[in-house]
């Protein structure tokens, strides 16, 4: 009994293990540069977006579906936060709920195509994150809007603690509401029954239609969190930032759903893993490795992630 808790610890904890590793190895090779506390502040702090967008995918993907939309969601809302103040000269405070609702209109469209005309959600997804891409390419004339309200970039990355942009700690406290979200409430019960399985689901009280559509609802309204600190982190939108997030945030999505809680989505398992991901990013970057590595690390990540997210599942199927 001793070995198997040392064991399920280890797997618990393997990947902190494999992380608190990857930044011995480049802090050994680059001291200089790598282990400074200014490069560190720099993956804290700038990685907050990617880190919120992973937060959003769990969620739809505990209950059992995929959100390929988040990352044009992101985007379609930064563009919009950057429309209504440098161009309309809505002030913050007033663009915010505005935002919000459009990820939460957004999540309602993904639900309602899904559930009521049974089509598959990585399908819908897909769709609609490419029909808003085009919508946010009609907006903007495929130009980056600049001019966002000097407000908006304090409250994200000009405010700091401990020498670290505040939008770091806009991801933790959504990384603790949804970790309480998912493990402590009714929700987030019916939201693991409903993605182990609708029918035993169904058979057990679970509403599992109207869970699915809040999945997809809080998918949508995390996508658009991500997108106002997008344009709050830059001061401008871009009508292509968030393509290159999505592949990121399934990598960090599912390499998190094997530590912490080995075999489930969580969000601090998902927290863990981007960082994992940026450091190992950063550290080669470091080295002098060109752009290209991106794509063939997080490429890497992902179907490494899934294969081993697959295998604790099936183990934990076998012994239960």
């Amino acid at each position: 009994m001793r070995e198997k808790s040392i064991g399920y610890q280890f797997e618990r904890f393997g990947l902190v293990l494999v992380w608190v590793a990857v930044i011995a190895i480049f802090a050994l090779m680059r001291p200089d540069t790598f282990l400074t506390w200014s490069n560190f502040s720099s993956i804290f702090g700038s990685e907050a977006v990617l880190v919120i967008v992973t937060l959003g995918l769990i969620i739809p993907l505990t209950a059992g579906d995929f959100d390929l939309s988040i990352a044009q969601t992101l985007t379609f809302v930064s563009m919009l936060t950057a429309i209504l103040s440098a161009r309309v000269g809505l002030p913050i405070e007033a663009i915010v709920p505005i935002a919000l609702l459009a990820g939460a209109a957004i999540g309602v469209v993904n639900g309602s195509i899904t559930l009521f005309f049974r089509v598959h959600s990585l399908i819908v997804t897909l769709g609609v994150g490419t029909f808003l891409h085009g919508i946010t390419l009609w907006m903007s004339d495929s130009q980056t809007i600049s001019g966002v309200e000097r407000t908006l970039m304090n409250w994200v990355i000009i405010h700091r603690m401990f020498g670290i942009p505040i939008s770091f700690y806009y991801a933790i406290a959504l990384a603790l509401i949804i970790w309480y979200a998912l493990a402590y409430t009714t929700f987030g019960q019916q939201l693991l029954f409903t993605g182990r399985g609708r029918e035993v689901g169904r058979l057990t009280g679970v509403a599992v239609g109207r869970v699915r559509m809040t999945a997809f609802i809080a998918s949508g309204v995390m996508g658009a969190i991500a997108g106002i600190l997008y344009t709050g982190t830059t001061g401008s939108a871009n009508p292509n930032s968030g393509t290159s997030l999505l592949l990121p945030a399934f990598a960090a999505a599912f390499l998190g759903a094997t530590c912490i809680k080995p075999g489930r989505f969580n969000a601090w398992g998902s927290v863990v893993a981007v960082y994992f991901l940026v450091t190992g990013i950063n550290g080669l970057s470091v080295l002098g490795f060109r752009t290209y590595v991106h794509d063939l690390f997080y490429g890497g990540a992902l179907v490494l992630a899934v294969m081993v997210s697959q295998l604790v599942s099936g183990r934990k199927e076998r012994t239960l």
